[in-house]
């Protein structure tokens, strides 16, 4: 089984586990602290050699790391069903997916309501109302809200290119001179 479907399937675990009736918001952790926290936690790991190396290390105990983990869990505040989860993918060696599982939990709560992310690049910084026009025209495609991340590449030379999931968009002048190489090498 590859990675990204191992990682996939402990980020469905961890959005049923704080999903199930009687786990929400009042009795346990919402999926957007489970998120944040998330965060906090894959930031610190791959932030600290030393804790990285701790964490993954087969000569550490799993007792060992899980105290480690408890620990930076209460550091953090994090939430118990959070540190549990922590706990599960520790005991079976997952701990190396964790930057997946994130991504994968993300991908899952933008999908549960209706939210898609795309990474936009361009050859110069866009305005706030390039951004709103941008987000409006991909919206209107795909019928979903969608959230933008963006990027400056000098390389474009100018126009943009859009990649939401495995769909590209290329609008940029780079784009469309290798496009008309193509063209004009197949002849």
């Amino acid at each position: 089984m590859s990675n990204l479907a191992v990682a996939n399937q402990y980020a469905k675990a961890l959005l049923e586990a704080i999903s199930k009736p009687g786990a929400g918001p009042e009795a346990g952790v919402s999926a957007e602290l489970a998120l944040a926290q998330l965060d906090q936690f894959v930031e610190l790991m791959h932030s600290s050699a030393d804790l990285h190396t701790v964490l993954l290390s087969p000569a550490v105990t799993n007792v060992a790391k899980q105290k480690v983990l408890g620990k930076l869990g209460d550091l953090l505040g994090m939430h118990r069903q959070l540190k549990n989860f922590l706990y599960v993918v520790t005991r079976h060696r997952r701990l190396d997916l964790m930057k997946e599982i994130r991504e994968r939990f993300q991908a899952l709560l933008d999908d549960s309501v209706g939210i898609v992310r795309a990474r936009v690049e361009t050859a110069q910084p866009l305005t706030d109302a390039q951004r709103a026009s941008l987000e409006e025209a991909l919206a209107r495609i795909t019928g979903k809200q969608v959230r933008c991340g963006y990027d400056v590449d000098d390389a474009l030379l100018g126009g943009l290119a859009v990649r939401m999931g495995s769909t590209m968009y290329d609008g940029s002048v780079r784009g469309q001179l290798e496009g008309l190489r193509r063209r004009l090498t197949s002849e």
